[in-house]
């Protein structure tokens, strides 16, 4: 019986390798069916890490000094210092932040990623958009990946860097909640980018980053209500890279952002033509100068029609101090065209 089966098992074993060279589509057939009961090999972790490690060294710590002196007999004056963040933008040494971290500083301080500390010099600010520009006296600084036709979108997952409660550099990450986030700030100037990722004190003038590392905004502040006493979590605001990059620019030329005024208040219209209809009109500004008038519907502005109140107010404030534009309105039903001499709003308080 056993001679029997030792023979079976051999003429079994012989039939099958004469089928599989006969055939030999049915040799990978066969490693398919083994490799079915192996192990598939783990999934590869999901990390941040590659962006982290490409933007964090251009994310740079920011101390700001204030002395305080009192009017009060044989006080000696008092220091204060303010915790914030800043992001490389050019390695000459420029870096931007926000305004608040550095307002009414003495003395600034910058410490990059490798411990370095320089004193910085404060080049110009922005008070509509809480943005500031620093200048270092160094050079090859380690720089932030900037894309100028980066836009963002709700959804998309961002990386917060910056210095919160001077901890060093930590990252928090979340998501773009929204977009164009606007009446957070006393102008209509500043469109907030919304995301949950968490900032706190020292975080503000921080990098915003995609998962590629690239910047995506400059975080800013967080939501707060007049009632205490709600809990308010994952609600954070940032200013979008174009922006804040179109302002940087302005304040390294000018040392401040000139910006055209019109002198108006205004709503949405959006009856029978896109546009903006004004509301009031603020007395010697260039509206009243050019015999605009409240109830006015603004649908173009120069060449360019009107999707808007904050696409006007860009186009007016991108317009070069003593301009002329024409603004295209329906007035009783009746269209006009007039003229308009765009001036610098000189409104601003920059002392």
């Amino acid at each position: 019986m056993l001679k029997y089966i030792i023979h079976s098992a051999s003429y079994g074993v012989m039939f099958a390798v004469v089928i599989l060279l006969l055939f030999p589509q049915l040799r990978s057939n066969s490693i398919l069916a083994l490799n079915i009961f192996q192990a598939p090999p783990p999934a590869q972790a999901l990390s941040y890490a590659k962006a982290v490690n490409i933007a964090g060294p251009a994310v740079v710590n920011i101390y700001s000094t204030e002395i305080q002196t009192t009017p009060r007999y044989n006080r000696n004056p008092r220091q204060s210092i303010r915790l914030g963040s800043g992001v490389i933008m050019e390695s000459s040494g420029y870096i931007l932040t926000n305004f608040h971290v550095v307002q009414n500083a003495n003395l600034i301080e910058v410490v990059i990623q490798n411990g370095q500390t320089y004193p910085a010099e404060l080049i110009g600010f922005d008070i509509y958009t809480d943005l500031a520009v620093l200048k270092v006296n160094a050079v090859n600084l380690p720089v932030i990946p900037q894309n100028k036709q980066q836009a963002s979108l709700a959804g998309d997952v961002v990386l917060a860097i910056g210095n919160p409660l001077n901890l060093g550099q930590t990252v928090t990450q979340g998501i773009i909640s929204a977009t164009g986030r606007s009446g957070l700030s006393n102008t209509s100037y500043q469109e907030f980018l919304q995301m949950d990722a968490a900032i706190n004190e020292g975080n503000s003038g921080g990098a915003l980053v995609n998962t590629n590392g690239i910047l995506v905004g400059i975080n800013t502040i967080k939501f707060t209500q007049l009632n205490p006493q709600l809990d308010i979590q994952g609600i954070f605001f940032a200013v979008p890279y174009q922006l804040a990059y179109k302002i940087m620019q302005k304040i390294i030329e000018n040392g401040r952002v000139v910006r055209g005024w019109l002198g108006v208040s205004a709503r949405e219209y959006r009856l029978n033509v896109k546009g903006f209809v004004i509301d009031e009109i603020t007395a010697s500004s260039p509206a009243s100068i050019a015999g605009l008038k409240s109830g006015d519907v603004i649908y173009q502005i120069g060449e360019t029609e009107i999707t808007s109140i904050t696409q006007a107010l860009d186009i007016v404030a991108e317009t070069k101090p003593n301009t002329s534009v024409i603004f295209k309105i329906y007035r009783d039903k009746q269209q006009f065209d007039i003229p308009v001499l765009i001036i610098e709003n000189k409104l601003i308080n920059y002392n």
